[in-house]
């Protein structure tokens, strides 16, 4: 079969959507670490008034936090929070977050989907807003997680003299943590 017969979805026979399902994997596995990278890339320019750019911010992100002895999935999560901001410059945490979901434990999806409202503690009174937004979330299992995680891998990762690893370090983690059957059964092919 070279190609399925129906137009409409609900005309799949189960032969079909097998061999939908083994070219889809033939074509998929592996790209999603790909993908994930090469967003990461794209954060390479304009520094946006920073001393670096977003992609150096990331790569010193993540150095940071392997330099802290934090968890490869931390590492890779570190490298890839801010990969929503070309996309989705208003919710790039929760972009990042639902592109690393399958993938990743449930802290550590909750801490990047809500780093960017933690983040906030640290600028947001200076733009007439509430630097303590992130107390409705305060009581939450993971939120010193994340105000840790900003606070160390994060709001001080903007410093040009850094010693930040190039992206080479991180590549083989980040098609490891991409490899792992997703953590919980979602209802769509794998």
């Amino acid at each position: 079969m070279d190609t399925v017969s129906f137009v409409n979805m609900a005309d799949g026979s189960r032969e079909e959507y097998e061999f939908l399902h083994r070219e889809w994997k033939a074509n998929m596995d592996g790209q999603a670490a790909r993908n994930a990278l090469e967003m990461l890339g794209k954060l390479k320019g304009p520094t946006l008034g920073y001393k670096i750019d977003r992609y150096q911010h990331s790569l010193q992100s993540a150095t940071r936090a392997l330099r802290a002895e934090e968890s490869e999935e931390m590492v890779v999560a570190a490298l890839l929070h801010d990969v929503g901001d070309l996309l989705a410059p208003e919710n790039h945490s929760a972009l990042a977050a639902a592109i690393l979901e399958p993938y990743v434990s449930e802290r550590t999806h909750w801490i990047v989907k809500h780093h960017g409202i933690f983040q906030g503690y640290y600028y947001f009174h200076h733009l007439g807003g509430d630097r303590d937004a992130r107390e409705r979330y305060r009581g939450h299992p993971h939120f010193e997680a994340c105000a840790a995680f900003c606070e160390r891998y994060d709001q001080n990762c903007f410093d040009p003299d850094y010693d930040t690893a190039p992206l080479e370090t991180f590549v083989e983690m980040v098609e490891r943590v991409f490899a792992r059957p997703p953590y919980a059964a979602s209802g769509q092919a794998t």
